[in-house]
């Protein structure tokens, strides 16, 4: 059996791709009290199920921010398992609510790839990704570009 190449590198990618990852996460209350606590989230909606209750969604709701992280650590195998360097992430939207017991899965679409003009063994890979739950709602929309490794990387 070959083990997991962990990522692909620049070359690999073309423009207008869209890659469906293959790994998923569903958020258990454990999942977001922890977060919730680590992060000083302590914003009731997050935590307390009677205030929960009692506002617009009728239950706890997950902070965005989690949503956010798992939708991008769902990515990293197919997009950045080859990364030099995050760049940058911009355009996060959060689209719709994410609530304990949801499943998120993510996709991500290849906007461009810019091969560096000052070392030849590296380039950008601009894309954008969408997570979405289990009845393929989406709920979080971000682009990140990454640094990534071309083939002659590893030659060097």
């Amino acid at each position: 059996m070959l083990s997991n190449s962990m990522g692909f590198y620049l070359e690999d990618f073309n423009i207008g791709d869209e890659i469906i990852h293959s790994q998923s996460k569903t958020i258990f209350e454990s999942d977001n009290n922890i977060f919730s606590l680590l992060t000083m989230n302590h914003h009731p909606v997050h935590i307390n199920i009677d205030y929960a209750q009692n506002n617009k969604h009728g239950k706890i709701l997950v902070p965005g921010t989690l949503v956010f992280c798992l939708s991008v650590h769902l990515s990293v195998m197919d997009i950045s398992g080859k990364a030099i360097a995050n760049l940058g992430y911009e355009e996060i939207k959060h689209l719709n609510p994410t609530f304990i017991n949801d499943t998120i899965y993510s996709r991500t679409k290849i906007l461009d790839i810019i091969p560096s003009k000052s070392k030849s063994d590296r380039g950008v890979l601009y894309v954008e990704t969408i997570g979405s739950n289990q009845d393929k709602i989406d709920i979080i929309s971000f682009k990140r570009k990454i640094l990534i490794k071309r083939k002659s990387y590893d030659e060097v």
